[in-house]
């Protein structure tokens, strides 16, 4: 294969998509297969222009932020491209937050515009909004001035519907003309690609969360050769189920596909049943999916009535994924080219990447080797001395990817970034001599039992074997005697019947002792994020939970 030798890309997101919009004018862009909406690149263009001029007639200057809550609706991702040509940022919100969270972020990020929709499954965000900033409902929305978050100016509703104090998205392109093309230009020119372009807040899972500054050159180039790796072209089409507002959906999603003109066939939601009939009826090239989604879609009793022929290539991703559903998803769903990504938001997010043509077993047991332009080693945490080969320690990269830093946080971005310019990742891994790199945990997941060390992941992979698991997720359980035991949660197959002991019975004599899982809870689903990340340190307050319940039934 040949390989193209790395050279930063110093564009902005509004000329990465003029250059797209220059070469492929009337290919699709973007594809919703559940509602009338289907842009070509030169539709799409027209509508990023007229809500950028919308916005600017507003008043959004440059450098605000511009909250975005809301599930992947369409003009979402216009909005993405408008804010980034007028230089405003971008603050991806996550679905799933609630009032508290919301107001946290508002606060923290000193936020002057949000963007919305009407809710999200249980959810309802008008209702959210409406109680933290009554004064919509008291004050014209030209004035609007909120007590509790004093640089908040405007509330738009990302959608057709009118609501009171909001501006609605219909109201915004009328207001388009009332900004010159000059004007509008000079706009354009003004952007840098070292401006920050978007900010996502991390999970907050230890501690609160932090808002990761990126730029148009982070974003703009990681999803540059994230499609690279894929082989895209305008000839490809994305189904995208995963979420605009996380760096999944709008970086290796919808940047992979702007710098290299392949359509994306989004979805509000993920739900099995419309990713399998968006791949069919838009004969979709590439499927992106953590790894709960791509279990939901083989394991759905609709599997086998849907054509999976179209598909060659997409990613896994999100969290660990592991082997024996990537070679499922490869036969099963023919995507022989599927590659695997690692990173993380601060990372813009890709790391490491496996390449469409590499050796099968790399493809599915690695998250393959670090991508152009960036350092990945396995390190000391401390020190960030290299580790040998071979050997566990914290996962850090260097390069054009990393984060300009947490929003108003120095300290904890002096934490995250060493003098050197390495960034912590948290997690562990082992390299090995050809520079492939295998995730084998988190250093804050890692299991000492006893003062053995213990990686989920291992025991993960092994128990899989099992017949009848459909999925595991492994964590450490409180023990008095050893200070944390191996607990491991587990999924069957529709239909099959494991037992504790089953599972334990299959590890004896095939892996070291004290890796056998001491506790075994059958489970019907695991808890998740938005994003569908699994949420471990729920699982570890589950399993403390059960084990004391046992404690206690057993000394009664």
């Amino acid at each position: 294969m040949y390989v193209e030798p790395f050279q930063l890309r110093h564009r902005t997101l509004g000329q990465i998509l003029d250059a797209t919009i220059a070469r492929v004018p009337n290919s699709d862009a973007v594809v919703y297969v559940d509602r009338d909406f289907r842009r070509t690149w030169a539709e799409f263009g027209r509508d990023v222009d007229v809500l950028a001029k919308g916005l600017m007639a507003l008043g959004v200057q440059k450098g605000e932020k511009v909250a975005v809550w809301s599930a992947n609706v369409p003009f979402w991702i216009s909005l993405m491209f408008a804010t980034a040509r007028i230089g405003a940022v971008l603050l991806t919100v996550n679905t799933s937050y609630r009032e508290s969270e919301v107001a946290y972020l508002l606060k923290q990020s000193e936020c002057e515009n949000l963007v919305t929709m009407d809710g999200f499954r249980d959810h309802d965000y008008l209702q959210t909004i409406n109680t933290l900033i009554p004064e919509l409902r008291l004050r014209p929305r030209e004035h609007m001035h909120s007590a509790t978050f004093p640089h908040l100016r405007r509330v738009i509703f990302l959608g057709m519907e009118k609501h009171r104090g909001m501006y609605s998205i219909p109201e915004i392109q009328s207001l388009a003309v009332m900004t010159s093309d000059e004007a509008y230009e000079s706009r354009k020119n003004s952007v840098s690609p070292d401006d920050v372009v978007n900010m996502q807040y991390t999970s907050g899972t230890t501690g609160f969360p932090k808002g990761v500054m990126l730029t148009h050159s982070n974003i703009g180039n990681n999803g540059y050769w994230i499609g690279y790796h894929q082989g895209f072209s305008e000839k490809d089409r994305i189904c995208l189920p995963v979420p605009l507002f996380h760096c999944f959906g709008c970086v290796l999603g919808v940047m992979a596909a702007v710098n290299h003109g392949a359509a994306l066939i989004v979805l509000e939601g993920f739900n099995p049943v419309q990713v399998m009939t968006s791949v069919e009826e838009e004969r979709c090239t590439a499927l992106y999916g953590v790894p709960t989604m791509f279990i939901s879609v083989l394991e759905h009793r609709l599997f086998s009535r849907f054509d999976f022929s179209s598909l060659r290539t997409g990613i896994m991703a999100g969290s660990v994924c592991p082997e024996p559903l990537m070679r499922r998803v490869m036969e099963q769903m023919n995507m022989r080219e599927i590659t695997n990504v690692y990173g993380l938001t601060e990372s813009s997010p890709g790391m490491t990447q496996t390449h469409v043509d590499e050796e099968f077993k790399r493809r599915v047991s690695t998250v393959g080797r670090a991508m152009p332009g960036v350092e990945v080693r396995v390190g000391d945490p401390e020190s960030c001395e290299e580790m040998p080969r071979g050997e566990p320690g914290e996962v850090l990269c260097r390069g054009y990817n990393v984060m300009k830093g947490y929003y108003n946080m120095p300290e904890a971005t002096a934490a995250a970034i060493s003098p050197e310019g390495w960034l912590h990742s948290g997690d562990v891994g082992i390299m090995d001599e050809e520079g492939y790199l295998v995730i084998t945990g988190r250093i804050k997941d890692m299991i000492i039992r006893g003062g053995e060390n213990i990686y989920p992941r291992e025991v993960e992979e092994f128990v899989s074997g099992l017949e009848g698991v459909m999925d595991i997720q492994v964590v450490g359980a409180p023990s008095e005697k050893y200070g944390e035991e191996v607990a491991a949660f587990i999924i069957p197959r529709p239909g099959a019947d494991i037992a504790p002991e089953d599972v334990r019975d299959f590890c004896r004599g095939r892996i070291a002792w004290h890796k056998i899982p001491r506790h075994v809870f059958i489970v019907e689903g695991f808890p998740l994020t938005a994003s569908g990340k699994v949420k471990k340190f729920e699982l570890r307050r589950m399993a403390a939970e059960r084990i004391a319940e046992e404690t206690k039934r057993t000394q009664a």
